[in-house]
């Protein structure tokens, strides 16, 4: 049954009756539209409506070789279901589904680059020949039903390593127990009080990551992945570089922010270098740490600009988890003055994420220009049909599948592309 706003039925019931009261005057009756038609019948939800224009959410975007068919993005979700960093067949079914969601781009989730870089010890990977293997068998089979470009996100966790699953609570695993490891960091800070504190990486150490970062992207080359992003957020270990709320260091990785930026920005290099150079490289980051004196807007534009003058190809703006201390003000939109100002002082495409769920609301982000594209996460896993339904309310088309071709709404005709 569809959904109705309360009092809708009413107003409805007024304008189709065919006369209309408005400041005691009466308007003469005139034939219904087929909008309205289709309102008397039951075969629209009356909050949906037909665009004047052409919707700039569900306009194309290229950046390098990569063309996206809207500036719809699925973020990276880490599932913690993989074993030894080899994705299973529940990595099939999630990456597959969402591949024929209608998206411009789908991000696998948090890829580590070493063992000991995973958030957990059923996080995947992509280190060796076998975590190889496995992701090849997975994109093998969405790629012979879905042509949406694909993207993977290179990963370290840094001293947020070592941890339980999620849903078994998500706390620490010591470097003695089974599933865990000992934690590497710029400093030996651990994330939360009480917590085994990490080992501070030596230049050796330093230089080991960079390189698997490198392998990695030669790996994502040779799987024919069409992008990377490089995650520098929430906490993780080159966000540990960024901020000075973690990184203590008194070397030339430490203190200025220019030699807070130096790690990040060599694994940047090494990764662009390593990559097809047609093919995009782009950066996740923490617009701000939410705490004083940590990691802010300001530095997130200084690191966004050194990126862009490097060859990144986008920035993705988060914000948050490098410290348990943050005060987040939580609610829609929250992150977008953090794209809004990076945008400002960077000509590369832009995205913004968090609490975006709205139709209308995805819309007035990319059409004001806060951001270039949007990104969509846990609301794909409530919601994996959200750009279906965006481009029937904004009056748009999408792309879907062959076999679903005919679940197209009657009120909606011109929904899928042909």
């Amino acid at each position: 049954m569809a959904f109705v706003w309360p009092g809708i039925a009413h107003v409805a019931k007024m304008l189709l009756s065919g006369v209309t009261r408005f400041k005691s005057k009466t308007v003469a009756r005139r034939p219904i539209t087929a909008l309205e038609a289709r309102m008397q019948t039951g075969n629209i939800i009356p909050r949906q409506r037909v665009s004047m224009s052409s919707p700039k959410l569900f306009e194309p975007l290229s950046v390098g070789s990569l063309k996206l068919a809207n500036r719809i993005v699925i973020a990276p979700m880490c599932q913690y279901s993989a074993v030894d960093g080899c994705m299973t067949d529940w990595h099939l079914m999630h990456l597959g589904h969402l591949a024929v969601s209608g998206a411009g781009l789908l991000t696998i989730e948090a890829t580590a680059v070493t063992p000991e870089g995973r958030i957990s010890y059923a996080d995947v990977g992509l280190w060796d020949d076998q975590t190889e293997a496995a992701m090849a068998r997975t994109l093998k089979a969405i790629r012979q039903w879905s042509d949406m470009p694909i993207a993977i996100q290179l990963a370290h966790a840094g001293r947020k390593a070592s941890t339980d699953l999620p849903w078994l609570g998500g706390r620490q695993i010591l470097p003695d127990q089974p599933n865990g490891w000992q934690t590497m960091a710029p400093s030996a800070q651990p994330f939360q009080s009480g917590e085994h504190a990490p080992v501070a990486m030596d230049r050796e150490a330093m230089a080991a990551v960079r390189d698997a970062f490198a392998a990695a992207a030669r790996r994502t080359a040779r799987l024919g992945i069409d992008a990377i992003q490089i995650h520098a957020a929430h906490g993780y270990l080159l966000h540990q570089f960024l901020s000075p709320l973690s990184n203590r260091r008194d070397d030339d990785y430490g203190g200025s922010l220019e030699n807070r930026m130096r790690f990040p920005l060599e694994i940047f290099d090494a990764v662009r270098e390593a990559f097809p150079a047609d093919q995009a490289v782009s950066v996740r980051v923490s617009g701000t740490d939410w705490v004083p004196d940590g990691w802010d807007l300001e530095q997130t534009v200084a690191f966004a600009q050194a990126l862009e003058d490097r060859g990144c190809g986008a920035i993705h703006v988060s914000s948050g988890g490098l410290d348990p201390a943050q005060q987040i003000p939580v609610g829609p939109s929250y992150q977008v003055p953090l794209a809004r100002a990076v945008k400002q002082a960077v000509s590369i495409p832009v995205i913004a994420v968090g609490l975006i769920t709205d139709y209308d609301q995805a819309e007035a982000i990319v059409g004001t220009g806060d951001a270039d594209l949007i990104a969509l996460a846990r609301g794909m896993l409530y919601n994996p049909r959200w750009p279906w339904h965006a481009a029937a309310h904004l009056g748009a088309s999408v792309s879907a599948p062959n076999q679903y071709l005919r679940s197209q709404p009657r009120g909606f005709p011109d929904l899928f592309d042909e």
